[in-house]
């Protein structure tokens, strides 16, 4: 009898936790949309947030604009919303759309195939789903890995794309990248198990200490909300784990680019802040073009570190304005 009891309370126990779970993360994603839902008010009128199922998961993106259409993708640690002072000023000639990358933000959780190549299968994805044709994308960081990878599986479909401050895997000078102590965190977020369980619950000050006050020449130009927001777009055990996963997903980014070498003619801008990756774009442009590329020009962001869309926001948006335009 008692072990009867036990055994009942046990399994109680086991569903009250399993509900506090589930609720928790219904709860987690339904902050999230709320957040967003506000964040994307105060971009101005005409921008929508929504989602579209894409390659075997949900992919969220926030809309505005009319005119040729520009895809913004974002890096680590942000989301949508690295890119909310450009939209406003894009969208006066473009339609804007801003993604976040599988697994994380209003994306759907995902612990899989961050691989940049099967990535930029989601942008393409979301390309078809919405029926746009011609796109520019941009994508900083991460996101212009990705943005690199879609240029190399469709090139038919982009117009040109612009990477912003970020060394492409497999291309040199990725291994000084690798090499280099400032970068500590590539290995650190590619060591299985161990980052979760130092990060989590924490995403505020790793963001705040390890990213953006240790990169950025203004860190100010990013605001502790603005931290917050992305520190609850990593909130979840399987977001944090997907942002992991782009950084874990570097070996494979790096064979994919070395192994690709036929003949490129969409206008790639390789940009990045004077204080950040600036001084390695010709090494990088050199790269491409010895790997088939034939259209590539760099342009130095005067003034910033690495969150280039954050320290110059009217400098980036005219830059992208100017190579987007059709």
């Amino acid at each position: 009898m008692i072990m009867m009891i036990i055994r009942l309370n046990t399994v109680k126990a086991f569903g009250v936790f399993f509900i506090l779970i589930v609720c928790g993360g219904f709860f987690c994603r339904a902050q999230q949309r709320s957040q967003n839902d506000s964040l994307v008010i105060k971009l101005g009128k005409g921008f929508v947030s929504d989602t579209a199922g894409v390659n075997g998961t949900t992919m969220h993106y926030v809309r505005g604009g009319t005119g040729p259409v520009v895809i913004l993708v974002h890096g680590f640690p942000e989301d949508w919303y690295e890119w909310h002072k450009i939209m406003p000023r894009l969208s006066k000639k473009f339609t804007v759309i801003a993604v976040d990358l599988r697994g994380v933000g209003g994306s759907k959780e995902t612990l899989a195939n961050f691989e940049k190549a099967n990535m930029a299968g989601d942008i393409h994805q979301l390309i078809v789903r919405l029926k746009l044709e011609h796109v520019y994308i941009v994508g900083h960081d991460v996101g212009g890995m990705v943005t690199y990878a879609f240029v190399r599986r469709y090139p038919k479909e982009a117009r040109g794309v612009m990477i912003l401050d970020v060394g492409l895997p497999g291309l040199p000078p990725w291994n000084d990248d690798k090499a280099n102590p400032m970068l500590w965190h590539f290995g650190f977020q590619q060591t299985p198990k161990l980052p979760e369980h130092l990060i989590a619950g924490r995403q505020f000050i790793y963001f705040r200490e390890g990213m953006f006050d240790r990169f950025a020449l203004n860190a100010k130009a990013i605001t502790d909300a603005e931290v917050t927001h992305y520190a609850n777009s990593y909130s979840a055990p399987e977001q944090l784990r997907a942002g992991l996963g782009f950084y874990r997903a570097f070996p494979a980014d790096e064979k994919f680019n070395a192994g690709q070498r036929s003949a490129l003619n969409v206008p790639i801008v390789l940009a990045g802040g004077d204080h950040s990756v600036g001084p390695n774009l010709p090494r990088i442009a050199e790269s491409l073009r010895k790997n088939g590329c034939t259209n590539v020009i760099t342009r130095v962001i005067a003034k910033s570190g690495h969150y280039v869309a954050d320290e110059q926001p009217e400098m980036v948006a005219e830059l992208i304005g100017r190579y987007a335009s059709l």
